[in-house]
């Protein structure tokens, strides 16, 4: 199946100008991949004054803003943030074009459920949630609107994203995927976050497979319901079936609503949080009580403990120059990989952990008019093209309760295989952009001649892709279980990026810190 992608992202790329279209102005933003690239030089002589703090937190994405809201509510305000970005959220960060917002990453939140206390203790706070006669009610405002998702399908748009079944042989296949799954939710238990559930010698199983392997040994190989698998692994892990566990591939269904075949009257479209600029609406009101601690455009190269402390060597972005700060602890709100290049002594769980991550790869696209209705389904805020390497589009209006009409404003989501990073780094935007709406051209033929304008935003690391023994490894339990004053918070404690579990770890490690 990688092969496969990789094929099909290669056909996209050499058809990447092959549409008769005006060029569209645009270009990269979001992220500064030559900024972390500092980390493979030499370290820069630094004798300026050491800047002090309580606790330093390295990196400014979900996890360390909760990390730093944690240790306020504790009481602990002298806390300092550095990011090597302009902007916090990490990958859950929002961008403006032409006016209007819209996301640079992730872009929804499923409805939580009972085991993510933290997140709904957060979502209460913010007044999206509220208890009445023993139950949550949810603020409709913020719940994706109806029509939710389609798929574009054998020439027309069908309602939800799983393709129709293929006759009575394919149905009979999504059923008994559907029953092995709550048969799987029953008698082992999945949660998130992760660590929530208990963690068996039956789930260590599955993490030892890949969850390709584990579909063709149960005899589920059906290519429509193979190919909404991959769908759903490349867009929650970055990476498909025959290279994700399959406790992986399984926990994204059993950790929420489950499978359900087309027709099954019990089935429930999962509820999802969203936002025109999508987490980035959650990540700045984390971020503004922050304001003051927040020093973004640092790039930390190293972090050394000592007796009393802590100390970390920055890169200050706008003045070109190092800085020098110490602090009585740190949590290292890195990705694993960064934190183990960053910290001097990095603890030997951090140097055994194998774990790699997915690129990415986001595409704002401005259109100067509305795009020709095709057969089926009405425009939704999630669109799907069956059989499409990429992962579709979301409308990023479709949240906006201004009814002044628009031109439309989409964004498209592309999981690249590992082997694609450098090009990332290496062709110019126009070649990315070309690939993106020669991919969206085959759903709507008359989308390339109508851009206005394409904003593009990379993202190397993405996202820990859970290849199989990453979940069950010793060495990741002993990072999530690490205390001192050295402490890790990052999404890649868990294996793979959710806001959720990103959320979490943030508030765990805050616990965890010795002050």
């Amino acid at each position: 199946m990688l092969k496969r992608r990789e094929v099909l992202l290669a056909s996209l790329a050499m058809a990447g100008c092959s549409h008769e279209a005006p060029a569209p102005q645009g270009g990269w933003v979001g992220t500064h991949p030559e900024r972390g690239h500092r980390l493979r030089g030499a370290l820069p002589a630094a004798n300026g004054p050491l800047k002090q703090t309580g606790v330093l937190i390295v990196g400014s994405g979900i996890a360390g803003l909760a990390c730093a809201r944690a240790l306020m509510q504790r009481g602990v305000d002298d806390v300092a943030l550095l990011d090597l970005e302009d902007q916090s959220g990490g990958n859950s960060r929002g961008h403006r074009l032409a006016g209007s917002p819209c996301p640079l990453g992730a872009h929804y939140l499923p409805v939580p459920g009972p085991e993510a206390r933290e997140v709904l203790a957060l979502l209460h706070e913010l007044g999206l949630a509220t208890h009445r006669l023993g139950r949550t009610e949810w603020d409709e405002r913020h719940l994706c609107h109806s029509p939710q998702e389609r798929l574009f399908f054998d020439g027309a748009w069908h309602d939800g994203l799983l393709p129709p079944a293929d006759g009575a042989a394919g149905l009979a296949q999504y059923r008994r995927f559907g029953d092995l799954v709550a048969q799987l939710q029953r008698d082992l238990g999945f949660a998130i976050p992760t660590h929530r559930a208990p963690w068996t010698a039956e789930h260590a199983r599955l993490d030892r497979q890949t969850f390709a392997a584990w579909l063709d040994g149960q005899g589920l190989t059906d290519t429509r319901l193979r190919w909404y698998l991959d769908y759903c692994c490349r867009d929650d892990f970055g990476a498909d079936a025959a290279t994700v566990s399959a406790w992986a591939g399984l926990h994204y269904f059993a950790s929420r609503h489950g499978f359900h075949a087309p027709g099954d009257e019990t089935a429930e479209r999962e509820p999802v949080l969203t936002w025109p600029e999508g987490n980035g609406w959650l990540s700045a009101r984390l971020a503004q009580p922050l304001q003051d601690r927040l020093h973004l455009g640092r790039t930390v190269l190293r972090v050394t403990e000592g007796r009393q402390g802590v100390e970390a060597l920055a890169w200050n972005e706008a003045t070109q120059a190092p800085e020098r700060w110490a602090a009585r602890a740190v949590v290292m709100a890195t990705p694993l990989f960064v934190s183990a290049r960053l910290l001097a002594e990095p603890p030997a769980a951090l140097r055994a952990l194998q774990q790699p991550h997915a690129p990415w790869l986001t595409a704002n696209v401005l259109l100067r008019e509305p795009l020709l209705m095709r057969p089926g389904a009405p425009p939704s805020w999630d669109n799907v093209r069956y059989g499409s390497a990429a992962l579709g589009y979301v409308d990023a209006r479709h949240q906006d309760l201004d009814p002044t009409p628009r031109p439309p404003l989409l964004t498209a989501y592309l999981a690249l295989p590992q082997a694609q990073r450098s090009a990332l780094l290496r062709q110019p935007w126009q070649h990315w952009a070309g690939l993106v709406l020669d991919d969206l051209a085959g759903t709507h033929p008359d989308l390339p001649a109508k851009v206005e304008r394409i904003d593009l935003c990379r993202f190397g690391h993405a996202m820990s892709i859970p290849v199989p023994g990453l979940r069950g490894s010793a060495a990741l339990a002993a990072l999530n279980e690490q205390r001192g004053r050295v402490v890790f918070a990052h999404s890649d404690l868990a294996g793979y990026s959710v806001f959720e579990e990103a959320y979490t770890a943030g508030v765990l490690a805050a616990r965890r810190l010795s002050l």
